[in-house]
């Protein structure tokens, strides 16, 4: 698992920002700090919270210059729905072909759902260096970043 002082592992993936394009992470360092925000999955009680959560403190991130993204392996089509329906203005990535979970080795299964290949809560600021200068991972999918030390953090990294 990629931890603070690796280099983030960089990708290309479809970006849901409510049209379509793709986002490679290596192009998109002048946004950082970047806090890439990866969550289980779209339309689910705690995942909403969580997204609803980074919405209601955008305005702290972007004063820091900051730029948000949530992740999922959820489609870029979901996503954009999602964020329709729960008013984000932020953007997701869909990691619809799970590379992401793997390459952040943050890949969850629920056996006894019969749900396989999703997030682990989990955020990671990357610096404008590409450099990961936080990283946090949650094996409970029920809990919830602690958004002051990540915002602590964004600025730091600011």
């Amino acid at each position: 698992m990629p931890a603070t002082g690796d280099s983030a592992p960089d990708f290309t993936a479809p970006l849901a920002n409510g049209d379509l394009e793709s986002i490679t992470l290596s192009e998109r360092l002048e946004e950082a700090p970047i806090v890439l925000a990866f969550f289980p999955g779209a339309f689910t009680g705690v995942c909403t919270t969580e997204m609803c959560t980074f919405q209601d403190r955008l305005s702290a991130f972007e004063d820091l210059d900051a730029t948000v993204y949530g992740v999922s392996v959820d489609s870029p089509f979901s996503l954009n729905e999602f964020r329709a329906q729960n008013d984000l203005s932020f953007s997701f990535v869909s990691d619809f072909e799970k590379e992401l979970i793997d390459e952040y080795d943050v890949r969850m299964d629920f056996e006894d759902l019969g749900v396989y290949g999703v997030a682990k809560r989990s955020v990671f600021v990357v610096d404008a260096e590409g450099e990961i200068t936080y990283a946090w991972v949650s094996d409970d999918p029920g809990v919830e970043p602690d958004y002051d030390e990540v915002e602590d953090a964004v600025a730091d990294a600011a």
